[in-house]
């Protein structure tokens, strides 16, 4: 059946080898070098895709014909997931490469190994990654879209962008609104990329945890550091609770779980103190009793389950503006529009 979507209109100006207006990024590696007005682009175009694939669940053909690989090194759950959905909602192929059963395991080196995989004819790369810089490097290598869903402690642009969404759809306007990144700052690739798009789009942000998770040289960044919770609560329109990420931490940054959850936790007495229409994020995965109790979890204020739908409005977003110019073939599927 075909049938004329928003997509489809926001596709028409495609030209073969021309990214749609507006974008001029060939990588997404983060939303450090985007402007403001890049960062709504993508935000807006996420939108699109969202009312296009019926709250992403629809299949539009618009990367038909494209190949994308997911080349992940660290664990992952939401991001690895929703990055391969997303590529097959827009019609493109998807490759999900594991490191364990690959040549790198008979000696060959990690550019190589992309290259090789360039050679095949995709048209980008995701990649997650524990050591920081590492999708920079790709790029630098690779004449291939490079899209970075995570760096070690150091970047994930996507994450960033959803939780702005999230934050956009419930409260429109971010400008004026204050934001409070709450928990494990020090090891949290998410929470550089929130400052970078909050700031960016005029929001303050405060961070907010022990003194030995969240130092006073991130203030160099515009932002707010606060260590009491209970203290910033009453200004914050929005909460994002960031895990505590032990896997990156090689000595305990604070005496006892219980005690980090007495101090910093989200639960149902703090949230009686806060704002009426308090938003709650959480990046997730979520330990619940430690960064927000399980009734504050499921409650009608937050949206972490919102954040998941998102993210694969995102990434289609990401996915679109990065390889929707690439070849004449792709550009006249996505004026069609067509719904599968």
């Amino acid at each position: 059946m075909t049938m004329q979507t928003p997509l489809a209109a926001a596709a028409r100006p495609l030209q073969a080898g021309s990214p749609p207006a507006g974008w001029s990024h060939q990588h997404l590696l983060d939303l450090e070098e985007l402007t403001a007005e890049e960062i709504t682009l993508i935000l807006d175009t996420a939108v699109l895709c969202k009312e296009a694939t019926e709250g992403c669940r629809r299949k539009i053909d618009v990367l038909a014909g494209s190949a994308v690989v997911n080349l992940f090194f660290e664990n992952s759950t939401r991001t690895k997931t929703s990055f391969s959905l997303a590529a097959r909602r827009l019609g493109a192929d998807v490759i999900d490469f594991s490191a364990s059963t690959s040549s790198l395991s008979k000696g060959e080196s990690f550019i190589d190994t992309a290259k090789n995989l360039q050679a095949m004819g995709i048209d980008a790369v995701v990649v997650r990654h524990g050591t920081p810089g590492t999708p920079h490097l790709l790029a630098s290598h690779l004449n291939v879209g490079v899209i970075n869903a995570g760096d070690g402690p150091h970047a994930h642009p996507t994450q960033g962008l959803l939780d702005i969404l999230s934050i956009r759809e419930r409260l429109g306007d971010l400008k004026g609104l204050t934001v409070g990144l709450v928990g494990d700052i020090a090891h949290s690739r998410t929470a550089r990329s929130n400052i970078w798009g909050l700031t960016k789009l005029g929001a303050k942000v405060i961070l907010c945890g022990p003194p030995t998770l969240v130092a006073d040289g991130w203030r160099e960044l515009g932002v707010e550091v606060s260590h009491d919770l209970d203290a910033i609560l009453p200004r914050c329109d929005v909460l994002n609770l960031l895990r505590i990420q032990f896997e990156r931490q090689h000595t305990r940054p604070f005496p006892s779980v219980r005690e980090y959850a007495h101090l910093y936790a989200m639960n149902r007495d703090r949230l009686r103190r806060a704002k009426k229409d308090l938003v709650i994020l959480a990046p997730g995965p979520i330990n619940r009793g430690v960064e927000v109790t399980a009734d504050v979890a499921d409650c009608p204020q937050s949206l972490i389950l919102d954040q998941v739908t998102n993210g694969l409005a995102v990434r289609m977003a990401v996915l679109w503006l990065i390889c929707g110019g690439r070849s004449s073939t792709q550009a006249s599927k996505a004026a069609e529009g067509r719904i599968v």
